[in-house]
């Protein structure tokens, strides 16, 4: 990265707390300490920045991306259940016009109906879904290649 490094604010929503002995058929054994750790080893090796967060309300998600315009030059999040129901997210996202990318641990289009659709899909740039926490990575190696692409911050 030229000029500042990129920083990238990483939410996870509801119940990824209990990562790695949640349903761990589904969600694998990684815990979310361990995947926020695998970012910012992987952010500092790229020259970024990542601020990784969790919550399982979504008035605590909303304020976090609500001033993340300025902070940070990019999202990840991977809104839970959410993803399915909140369209106040969804506009959050929209509002502070950042690059979003949504991240899910297991693949929502291969799961129960109600899981099929994301209400934030639409205000994201992309969706990295069903590689367990790999997920996480590799939606921040997209990021960072899309604000590589554009202007250099100064």
């Amino acid at each position: 990265m030229s000029g500042l490094p990129a920083r990238v604010l990483v939410l996870s929503g509801p119940n990824l707390q209990l990562l790695g002995t949640r349903e761990p058929e589904i969600y694998g054994r990684t815990t979310l300490a361990e995947i926020h750790a695998e970012l910012s080893t992987l952010a500092a090796s790229r020259g970024a920045i990542v601020d990784c967060r969790q919550s399982n309300h979504e008035g605590e998600l909303l304020d976090w991306i609500g001033a993340a315009r300025g902070a940070f030059d990019g999202l990840l999040l991977n809104a839970g259940a959410y993803t399915h129901t909140s369209y106040a997210l969804r506009d959050a996202i929209k509002a502070v016009g950042l690059p979003c990318v949504e991240v899910h641990l297991s693949n929502p289009e291969a799961r129960e109906p109600f899981r099929r659709r994301s209400r934030i899909a639409a205000v994201c740039i992309a969706k990295v879904a069903g590689f367990g926490g790999r997920s996480y990575a590799l939606a921040l190696e997209g990021l960072l290649g899309t604000l590589d692409a554009r202007s250099p911050r100064s």
